[in-house]
């Protein structure tokens, strides 16, 4: 859903789906995508041009809501969506702020894929489309760099089941806590974790030009709180590396954890990202990275036996690494 920012210009972004990709290999060995899906689904509070022209664009005509709240005219209503007034909340009664929200605060939308702006054909294609690259996210104020490539598949699976975020006032329970989300599927897979990464990596087996593997933390914040990274259109810089790096026209850091972008190959220009920022955003803290390899290993050791090894060995292989870096820092 992004939208390439003015300092980009030139880029287009097509979008096949936001939210399934089924993923084969064509009789090539090459790694493809389809979208099983139609359209689109999500919550619509806080949905404005600002936060998501896109998607704001393409639920104004043609699509079905839920729990919203209505205007005098009939017209969905839901809050942060910036035009019109709320005159019946999301129970059907005369809206009364003493209520609560007007819309329910996990209203929710659904359109077809079509009506998107940046709906791509290539979504129908039964072949799928080929990927170059799988990128996993996660929201953690510190810790996590901007972007970081995997060293390798396997190393790229382990990156996947790690994946984590910290709780946000939208979560269930306490605000702050990590919880691991492996391949952001932990709600939606359904069998055994510990088989479905032995199944990733039996891909390795499968052929020799699996696509790259990347994590990207768009949260990290400073000591004051304040966000590091602009995010939202500005990704798009990001993502640039990451095709870079794809493409072999970019070099890297190497780091226990992965590469690293080096500063220079971030494109800042016309950003309020100082050096400073920039250095937190492209570096890690091996001692924080200690403790976080030995939580991968806690979450990981709850699989017992059926744990494929090839994640104990590389979660190791991290953890030596790391622990070489604390040595040399130290020395």
């Amino acid at each position: 859903m992004l939208i390439p920012p003015e300092s980009m210009p030139g880029w287009k972004i097509w979008t096949l789906g936001d939210d399934i990709a089924w993923l084969h290999l064509d009789e090539t060995g090459q790694l493809r995508a389809i979208n099983p899906e139609s359209g689109y689904f999500g919550v619509v509070p806080g949905t404005n041009e600002e936060s998501n022209k896109n998607a704001y664009d393409m639920i104004r005509r043609d699509a079905i809501f839920t729990n919203v709240a209505r205007t005098a005219d009939d017209e969905p209503w839901w809050e942060r969506k910036d035009v019109g007034e709320p005159a019946i909340d999301w129970q059907g009664r005369p809206y009364d702020s003493a209520n609560g929200k007007a819309a329910h605060p996990n209203s929710r939308f659904t359109v077809a894929a079509s009506n998107n702006p940046s709906y791509s054909e290539l979504a129908e294609a039964p072949e799928g489309v080929p990927i170059s690259a799988i990128v996993f996210g996660g929201r953690r104020k510190e810790l996590a760099p901007l972007v970081y490539q995997a060293k390798s598949w396997q190393h790229g699976v382990l990156v996947g089941a790690g994946v984590a975020s910290e709780t946000t006032s939208a979560n269930v329970g306490k605000v702050g806590v990590v919880r691991r989300d492996p391949m952001a599927m932990k709600p939606f897979c359904g069998y055994n974790f510990a088989d479905y990464w032995a199944h990733w990596l039996s891909f390795a087996e499968r052929t020799e030009t699996l696509p790259k593997i990347f994590h990207v933390n768009w949260f990290r914040q400073d000591a004051d709180g304040k966000f590091l990274w602009p995010g939202f259109g500005e990704n798009l810089r990001v993502l640039h590396w990451i095709i870079e790096r794809c493409e072999g026209r970019v070099g890297a850091v190497e780091t226990p954890i992965g590469y690293l972008p080096r500063t220079q190959d971030i494109n800042t220009s016309g950003l309020s990202v100082g050096k400073d920022e920039l250095a937190s955003l492209t570096s890690i803290d091996a001692e924080q990275w200690q403790a976080e390899v030995e939580s991968i290993g806690e979450y990981l050791d709850s699989y017992g036996d059926r744990l494929p090894t090839e994640l104990r060995e590389q979660l190791q292989q991290v953890a030596d690494d790391l622990q070489a870096a604390t040595f040399d820092k130290a020395s």
